[in-house]
């Protein structure tokens, strides 16, 4: 939200926060399951007047900013859980968009592999290459850590691997 001069100690000038930075943007607020109660106040009054007031500050700033929310959890359960606030679930869930987990849609996971593969390769000046078995292995293994977990077993492999062509025998145990 930003803060004023003299706001704290140490607050030797004003400074812009992230949404007053974004204004006219658009925000993803990632993993918006684990924001504490209060922070969600905040937030929703954010939401319903599209405005904000800096730390320290008196004035309203006005905002334009299309906000993108997303998270693993069931928000619906986190409310009825009462760890989420109801009416910034509704203030939130204008467009859902559900995107199963990668164990749910095994099609993705030879292009989004080669999708990593490609910049783990340009990130590091390797030419590595899976192996048929070696994305075998992939399509058959269940992702409990979903796209984030596919995503780093391959930066792992581009760096540690000494082949070219990466094998299964160089995956983890847990494959």
């Amino acid at each position: 939200f930003g803060y004023e001069k003299g706001a704290f100690t140490g607050a030797q000038s004003s400074k812009k926060g992230l949404l007053e930075a974004a204004n006219g943007g658009t925000v993803l607020l990632d993993e918006i399951g684990e924001m504490p109660l209060p922070l969600q106040v905040k937030l929703l009054r954010t939401l319903q007047t599209q405005t904000i007031t800096r730390l320290g500050g008196t004035q309203k700033k006005k905002l334009n900013i299309r906000f993108i929310a997303a998270t693993n959890k069931d928000l619906k359960q986190e409310v009825m859980n009462g760890t989420f606030r109801e009416d910034l679930y509704y203030r939130l869930n204008v467009v859902p968009i559900k995107i199963p987990p990668l164990r749910d849609r095994k099609e993705d996971i030879v292009p989004l592999t080669m999708f990593f593969l490609e910049r783990f390769n340009k990130k590091y000046r390797q030419q590595k290459v899976f192996s048929p078995e070696t994305l075998q292995v992939f399509q058959d293994f269940n992702w409990p850590g979903n796209v984030r977990q596919l995503q780093n077993i391959i930066e792992r492999l581009v760096i540690m691997s000494e082949k070219d062509i990466v094998s299964p025998y160089e995956l983890p145990l847990d494959f």
